[in-house]
């Protein structure tokens, strides 16, 4: 889509503000709405003076007061009717800096099928009770959409994509006064609209004009937050399908795209319901999200039909019928995905004993850690994602540190800092390994540490490093990182495997090389043998454990690389 901007600015009484704004505005050149809601004869004679001589300019007049949210929504249909596909939304009361508009527009430009949303760096003009409320809206609108994606709701500084809000407006009834700036977003984010945070300068002028009005529109704040709550109670299938499932979007993309969004929030809200109503009523809920994943996420379950197919290919007999629908066993291989993150809350809860585990050749870690040097492992997202806690466990003494390529690292370490069980694992996110990250795992290595690392995942960059290597029967790209860091870190290489058997884990550690070393000469053929070997040691644990590897998005063709 192409950006077509416009600037939709609610007044009410706001004649010196207004002024002012246009006057910066004007050295913008960016056709701009002013929407007079019903002020008084001062102001309105001021508007249209504002009007005369600046084609850029237009003032469309509300006959009464209907309150800010009614302006805005007035606005923006105007706007539409302009042909513009998106407005900046910005206040007349001078808290807004204008010189952040061309910052607004261009982040606009790039993200056209979001919400730019102003997050505001306060000065020490803003009255302290102001703040408190901000934050408790915020609060309420992070419960509503169980994310931290929305930075600040409030701040009346941002761009809306037109189609998307008046969809909205033509369905529901929005709040009209100060409670639409909140209940917009969140309808917005609902609605699955990608969000986007800009930091901007917000001043409150001592001569300000507010219309806050402290009981009334407490009050409605209040009863919005009421509704939103209600609808997010039945959306709470759709909102943990997307924020920690990574739900059906509406851009395909990487496969980073697809992953967990909930963040700290989330992941503290599905342990305390687990811990509050235990494990059968959480299990009850997540079978209802399961299955509302299953048939309304199309994307998750191609990439899953696609995956079984090939699994059946191979081996005819790995899902039992050779013939048949695959629909049963890829509903199964969802279930076994939603267990897999009961397993996750079972691990945090410390509920998985050490009779649980059963692993194999354990005693090849254990030779390495006795010598004093750490060792990298390279993992899958095969099985039981928690199989570090139960490392933890059986390795006491010794941290484990894992690399993630999501920006989910810093949520996961703060849920996991708050429970001195889980003081011996570390979560590091990174896109690619970069030489700092590199100086750094090598002393974790030196001191006697692990450092997991997976081998199954496409970095998330523009022009991520790839192999192309056979997986279940066609090329498959799968990353070079974790052979460059094993060279760059000459400590010992395991492959991790771990999977659910009845009511136990299987925790299988392989060794795979006492060192790498990748010769210049035949760097690209060195890693590729690696890559090769990783892939079918990969697909034989696939092959007697097919409904355990969850990467449900289209592997074989992620990121733009084709299977040919």
């Amino acid at each position: 889509m192409t950006l077509r901007l416009c600037i939709v600015v609610p007044v009410y009484e706001h004649a010196a503000g207004a002024r002012a704004l246009v006057a910066d505005l004007a050295r913008l050149g960016i056709e701009t709405i002013l929407v007079n809601d019903g002020s008084g004869p001062d102001c309105t004679e001021v508007l249209e003076e504002l009007a005369v001589g600046n084609a850029w300019l237009q003032v469309i007049a509300r006959p009464v007061n209907g309150g800010k949210g009614a302006a805005v929504l007035t606005g923006l249909r105007a706007a539409a009717d302009r042909g513009f596909t998106h407005a900046l939304q910005i206040d007349a009361d001078g808290q807004h800096d204008v010189a952040d508009i061309p910052r607004f527009r261009d982040l606009a430009a790039r993200h056209t099928d979001a919400v730019i949303v102003g997050q505001p760096i306060f000065d020490a003009s803003i009255p302290k009770g102001r703040l408190i409320g901000r934050y408790i809206t915020h609060v309420w609108v992070w419960i509503e959409t169980l994310s931290f994606r929305i930075k600040d709701s409030m701040c009346g500084f941002r761009v809306y994509p037109l189609a998307d809000v008046l969809a909205i407006a033509d369905r529901v009834r929005l709040g009209t006064r100060m409670d639409f700036d909140p209940e917009i977003l969140v309808r917005l984010f609902w609605r699955g609209v990608p969000f986007v945070a800009l930091p901007t300068r917000v001043h409150y002028p001592q001569d300000g004009v507010s219309h806050f009005r402290m009981f009334h529109d407490n009050a409605l704040i209040s009863r919005m937050h009421c509704r939103l709550v209600l609808g997010m109670l039945w959306r709470l299938p759709v909102l943990m399908s997307r924020n920690v499932f990574g739900g059906s979007g509406r851009k395909a993309g990487h496969w980073a795209s697809l992953q967990e969004r909930g963040g700290y929030w989330v992941l503290s809200f599905m342990l305390m319901t687990y811990r509050v109503f235990g494990r059968a009523v959480f299990s009850a809920i997540l079978r209802v999200v399961i299955s509302y994943y299953f048939v309304f996420n199309a994307r998750a379950r191609r990439a899953s039909l696609d995956y079984l197919r090939r699994v059946r290919a191979v081996d005819a007999a790995a899902l039992g019928p050779a013939e048949g629908s695959l629909l049963r066993p890829s509903f199964s291989h969802f279930v076994s995905f939603g267990e897999a993150i009961l397993d996750k809350l079972r691990a945090w809860n410390d509920e998985i004993a050490e009779d649980d585990l059963v692993f194999d050749n354990l005693e090849a870690v254990d030779a390495i850690l006795a010598s004093g040097r750490g060792a990298l492992m390279i993992t899958s997202h095969l099985g039981n994602a928690e199989v570090c806690r139960a490392l933890g466990t059986r390795l006491k003494g010794h941290r484990i540190n894992v690399l993630v390529h999501t920006r989910h690292a810093e949520a996961f370490n703060r849920l996991l800092s708050n429970d001195a069980r889980a003081a011996g694992l570390n979560l590091i996110q990174t896109t690619e390994v970069g030489p700092e990250t590199a100086i750094l795992l090598r002393q974790k290595v030196d001191a006697g540490e692990l450092v997991v690392i997976v081998g199954d995942r496409v970095p998330v960059s523009d022009a991520p490093r790839i192999l192309r290597v056979p997986f279940l029967g066609a090329p498959a790209p799968f990353p070079q990182g974790p052979y460059i860091l094993a060279s760059l870190l000459k400590c010992p290489v395991l492959l991790l495997f771990c999977v659910r058997q009845g009511r136990r884990f299987r925790i299988s550690f392989e060794p795979f090389a006492d060192r790498v070393r990748l010769d210049r000469t035949r760097r690209e053929e060195a890693m590729r043998e690696m890559a090769l070997r990783f892939a079918e040691r990969l697909e034989a644990h696939c092959l007697r454990s097919p409904l355990q590897w969850f990467n449900f998005f289209d592997f074989w063709n992620q990121g733009g690389h084709i299977d040919r």
